[in-house]
């Protein structure tokens, strides 16, 4: 069917309560543009190292909602309008203009299909569910991914980059912690090659749905692996639960920023002579993270790069 869009226009002070009016209407999945400048809470979560130059915050809110054909529209409107005109006596919501359009009949949760096939990574085939392997690529190492919301399908530099070493330094019966697990791509490769336990951490609640479903479609029991959420950077409780110097493998695929804070407290989960693996480093930040790794008392292994990615290989002697 076709969908009714609407584009309303408030204020960034005003954005969060507007939206959270909407969804009281039985509004739905309503997306908010402002230029409202990242915190730095915000850059720790994404999976980027260089973030677009944006213009300055100019103070407003742009909320999309839609609603379907046998929506009541001239209702649903009515409701929203009368809300607006009652914050006006508590809060600046702005011009509350808003803009109606029309969408294609579009497969909104299987749209995004076309754009993800079956790859490889040297002789490994990542490959999601609705593919089939093929009798060339039986003989490979095939591993059954969909990409959801939790970050990691295999298609970056910077997981690539991991997994080759993981492949390269994992040893039969290893114990890895994967920190920023997203899909659980790193933990459930490092049993693939032989490792007995991993352990995954996350900020994000949508990395243990993830999780689970790539190991389960992979063959992979939860007598395998554990996934928590927290930040262990700072979170004692979260550490605690990782538990210390138990790890032969401590694998992160994080921003370069939050790898510095990172390294001198993942030291205490490794185990004596165990490899941490590092990615997520744009080339201009290579020198401080070796740097950082150094004063962490490791000792540096490996720096690979791949294209304007690069991969921090170190020990713990």
């Amino acid at each position: 069917m076709r969908w009714n869009q609407f584009r309303l226009t408030t204020t960034t002070e005003a954005e969060d309560i507007v939206s959270s009016m909407l969804m009281d209407l039985g509004i739905q999945g309503v997306q908010i543009e402002d230029r409202v400048p990242l915190t730095k809470e915000d850059k720790e979560q994404m999976f980027v190292d260089i973030l677009p130059d944006l213009p300055e915050d100019d103070g407003k809110a742009y909320l999309t909602f839609y609603l379907g054909e046998e929506d009541d529209k001239g209702s649903i409107l009515m409701n929203v309008q009368k809300e607006l005109r009652e914050m006006r006596a508590y809060l600046d919501v702005g011009e509350c203009t808003i803009e109606e359009s029309q969408t294609e009949d579009v497969d909104w949760v299987n749209n995004w299909k076309q754009y993800f096939h079956q790859f490889y990574i040297d002789d490994i085939l990542v490959i999601p569910s609705w593919e089939k392997v093929e009798e060339k690529d039986e003989d490979k190492l095939v591993i059954h991914i969909d990409p959801g919301t939790a970050f990691g399908t295999g298609t970056h530099e910077t997981t690539q980059l991991c997994i080759r070493q993981l492949k390269k330094y994992v040893k039969k019966d290893a114990r890895i912690l994967d920190v920023g697990c997203g899909s659980g791509i790193l933990g459930m490769l490092a049993l693939k090659f032989g490792a007995g336990y991993s352990v995954g951490t996350d900020l994000d609640p949508c990395a243990i749905d993830a999780t689970h479903e790539n190991m389960e479609v992979n063959g992979i029991s939860k007598e395998q692996y554990e996934v928590m959420i927290g930040n262990i950077i700072d979170d004692i409780a979260v550490q605690d639960a990782v538990g210390y110097e138990k790890y032969d493998i401590v694998a992160a695929n994080i921003l370069a920023d939050v790898l510095i804070p990172l390294t001198p407290v993942i030291v205490r989960q490794m185990k004596q002579g165990g490899v941490y693996i590092t990615s997520g480093i744009i080339d201009n930040k290579e020198a401080v993270v070796v740097k950082a790794l150094e004063a962490a008392g490791l000792e540096v292994l490996e720096v690979n790069h791949q294209g304007e990615w690069v991969s921090v290989t170190a020990r713990k002697n």
